[in-house]
């Protein structure tokens, strides 16, 4: 491995847990999080997307409002939050404003990574902040969230959120410097494991429990969260974050567990849009359409002549030529009520019919896969 374990990446999604923010008393780790945003802002000095999965509002709340540092009911655990989360949006806001950089706050429930509509209008609105140059602070909605829906853990929520984003790297910061074949806690003989290529039962066995009362994930979730990150083609980095400029040390070759991708990013967006996703409707285009398909265009509503079926935007439409031979499956960018009443048209006609908040293209060239080939169509362009 390189000795700088993030400079392959491009795109990083990085999760900080509770225990890294806050003391053991409910106060925020002020200067460990200025060292942190010292770092992150020396990666987008270097051109590189970041999103943050943080933790720490319950933990933040619990000292705000006097509860205790153990066990809360449900409802305290949702009180604790709704004011922790208000601490945290600042805290993150002050430290990475220093270096200049804005921050917009998205708080997460589980149906936004599981119904499709809502993960492609997260996925775009983080998409949109990255490209204004400002950093999502992304955290699981806990003031509303109740034990039968949440996610249970921010491990597994930065999973979701960087393949959502296609992240090419999660970086979980813990307070062990990686994956050991055993608790090294328990066990003295426990052996570092730098290079995980798969993730077998094996591995998995390996993993242990919790390790602060601050944490609802250990290891396990840990592993767990890997195997959602490596499956969609994303890479997963665990190290430790317990001392100043985690981050900074992973460039300098600080120990970690590095868990490779299974896959590419395109190609685990092909079998997911190919293999796992039920065809909800088609679109028919012309030759025009067909044609500009093939070069890695979007598939815009001038190009489609018939709409079938009855789907929702995001769902999988089938795309078939004049022949009505299918050529390409992808995410439908309106719901066919509306894809009916744009089909033929301009782009200029579809802002006077549906408005300028419309997102454009039939399906997105991102959204579209070429059957046959069975290449990304964002591979051709």
């Amino acid at each position: 491995m390189s000795a700088n374990a993030l400079a392959p990446y491009k795109r990083l999604t990085i999760k900080i847990g509770s225990a890294l923010l806050v003391d053991s008393k409910g106060k925020l780790r002020a200067a460990w999080l200025a060292d942190l945003a010292a770092d992150i802002a020396a990666l987008k000095a270097e051109k590189r997307d970041v999103v943050i999965v943080s933790s720490g509002a319950i933990a933040l709340g619990r000292g705000l409002l006097g509860l205790s540092a153990v066990a809360l009911t449900l409802e305290q655990s949702q009180a604790a939050a709704s004011a922790g989360q208000i601490a945290l949006s600042q805290a993150w806001a002050e430290a990475l404003g220093r270096h200049g950089i804005v921050t917009g706050q998205i708080l997460i429930t589980p149906n936004i990574t599981e119904e499709r509509r809502y993960y492609l209008n997260a996925r775009t609105t983080i998409a949109t902040l990255l490209g204004l140059g400002a950093i999502p602070i992304i955290n699981e909605n806990d003031s509303v969230a109740t034990a039968e829906i949440r996610y249970g853990d921010n491990d597994r929520l930065s999973a979701r959120v960087a393949t959502m984003i296609e992240a090419d790297c999660l970086v979980l910061l813990s307070d062990v410097d990686g994956l050991y074949t055993a608790p090294p806690a328990k066990d003295p003989d426990a052996e570092h494991l730098p290079d995980i290529k798969v993730i077998t039962p094996a591995i998995e066995a390996m993993a242990g429990g919790a390790a602060s009362h601050l944490s609802r994930g250990g290891m396990t979730t840990k592993v767990e969260a890997g195997k959602i990150a490596t499956q969609a083609g994303t890479a997963m980095i665990i190290a430790k974050g317990t001392e100043s400029h985690p981050l900074k040390a992973l460039t300098e070759g600080a120990r970690h567990t590095l868990f490779h991708a299974a896959q590419s990013r395109a190609q685990a967006r092909k079998r997911w849009i190919m293999g796992t996703l039920a065809v909800s409707g088609t679109l028919t285009v012309d030759a025009g359409a067909a044609r500009a398909l093939l070069t890695g265009k979007s598939l815009l509503p001038i190009g489609v002549t018939k709409v079938t079926g009855a789907f929702e935007r995001g769902d999988t439409v089938a795309v078939l030529n004049p022949d009505g031979m299918e050529i390409a499956r992808g995410l439908a960018g309106f719901d066919s009520e509306d894809a009916r009443l744009v089909i033929g048209k301009r782009s200029d006609a579809v802002i006077e019919l549906l408005g300028s908040g419309n997102r454009g293209a039939m399906v997105h060239r991102d959204n579209l896969v070429l059957v046959g080939t069975m290449e990304d169509s964002n591979e051709r362009a």
